[in-house]
C-alpha cells in the first residue's frame, strides 16, 4: 500500500471516530447545563414551615385596617358606658331596701342641706358686693372679719349664742338611756341644721365624744352627766323637732326604753356653755 493511501485512510479513522465520540460530549455539556439550571432553583426554593411557625407568621407582625380601628373604639365606649351604668345601678340598690320613712328623712334632710347652701351662696354673693361697692373696703373688710370670726367662734362653742329652736327634755329614771342614744340624738340634729348645741352644762361641738358611766350617768367630753337629759339647739325648729319625731328616730327609740323625751319649740334660745379656745399643736395657718 503507498503512502497516500495509508494517509487517507489514517485520516478517515479520525474522522470516524471523532463522529462516534460528538454525542456523548454534546451530551455531557447537556447535563451541565442542567446542572447548573437546577441549582439556582434549588439554593432559591424556601425551607418548609411548621405549623406553629405560619400560625405565629399569620398573627405578628398584626395587620389592622381602618374600620377595625374604628370598630375596636366603639366596642372600648360601649363597655366604658356599660361598667358606668352597672355601678351607678349598684349604687342605687343601697336604697332599695330602706323603708318608706327612712327615705322620706334621707329626701327633707338633702332638700335641707341644699336650701342652707343655698342661703350661704347668696350670704357670700352679698359679702363679695359689698366689698366692691364699698367706699371704705378696708372697714367693710374689717366688719366682715369680725362676724365671720363671730360666727366660728359660735361652731367652736368658743361664745355664747341665741335665737330660735328646740329644748329636748329626757327623763330616764330606770337609767336605760346609754351614751350611743344621745350620741343619736346630737346626729340627728345636726343633720336637721342644728347651728349649736348643749347638753346640760357641756357644750357639743365638732369632737365632742360621749361615753357611758357608772350609776346610769353619761360622759360628755369627761364630764358626767345624769337625768334629766336637757338639750338645747339652735336652729329651725320646724325642721329640728321632726327630726326627732319620725318613726324609728330618737323619740320611739328612748320609749322603747321606758324614757320619756319632750319637745318644745321656742323663738329664743340661749346656749351659754362655753368651750376654752385651744391652741392647735402641730396645725398652722397656710395663708401668708
Amino acid at each position: 500500500m503507498s503512502e497516500d493511501q495509508n494517509h487517507e485512510n489514517h485520516e478517515n479513522h479520525e474522522q470516524h471516530r471523532l463522529r462516534k465520540e460528538l454525542p456523548d460530549e454534546v451530551a455531557a455539556e447537556a447535563a451541565d447545563d442542567a446542572d447548573e439550571a437546577e441549582a439556582p432553583a434549588a439554593e432559591t426554593k424556601a425551607p418548609s414551615l411548621t405549623g406553629r411557625q405560619r400560625l405565629a407568621k399569620g398573627v405578628w407582625p398584626p395587620r389592622v385596617s381602618r374600620a377595625q380601628l374604628i370598630v375596636a373604639l366603639l366596642l372600648f365606649v360601649l363597655g366604658l358606658g356599660l361598667a358606668i351604668q352597672v355601678r351607678s345601678n349598684s349604687d342605687s340598690n343601697a336604697l332599695r331596701g330602706a323603708r318608706q320613712e327612712d327615705l322620706v328623712r334621707i329626701l327633707d334632710e338633702l332638700d335641707d342641706r341644699t336650701q342652707r347652701l343655698g342661703d350661704e351662696k347668696q350670704r357670700l354673693e352679698g359679702q363679695r358686693t359689698e366689698l366692691e361697692n364699698s367706699s371704705d373696703q378696708a372697714e367693710e373688710a374689717r366688719k366682715q372679719t369680725v362676724e365671720r370670726e363671730r360666727q366660728l367662734g359660735i361652731l367652736a362653742g368658743t361664745v355664747a349664742a341665741q335665737g330660735p329652736g328646740i329644748t329636748l327634755t329626757i327623763s330616764d329614771k330606770k337609767g336605760a338611756v346609754q351614751a350611743d342614744m344621745l350620741l343619736d340624738a346630737i346626729q340627728e340634729l345636726r343633720a336637721a341644721g342644728a347651728e349649736a348645741i348643749q347638753v346640760n352644762d357641756v357644750r357639743v361641738v365638732a369632737d365632742t365624744y360621749l361615753t357611758d358611766a357608772s350609776g346610769g350617768r353619761v360622759s360628755v367630753d369627761g364630764h358626767k352627766i345624769g337625768e334629766p337629759f336637757v338639750f338645747k339647739v339652735i336652729g329651725k325648729p320646724q325642721d329640728l323637732e321632726p327630726a326627732l319625731n319620725i318613726p324609728g328616730g330618737v323619740v320611739q327609740t328612748l320609749e322603747k326604753e321606758q324614757a320619756t323625751a319632750t319637745v318644745t319649740q321656742a323663738q329664743k334660745i340661749v346656749v351659754d356653755a362655753l368651750r376654752p379656745a385651744k391652741r392647735p399643736d402641730y396645725a398652722q395657718s397656710s395663708s401668708q
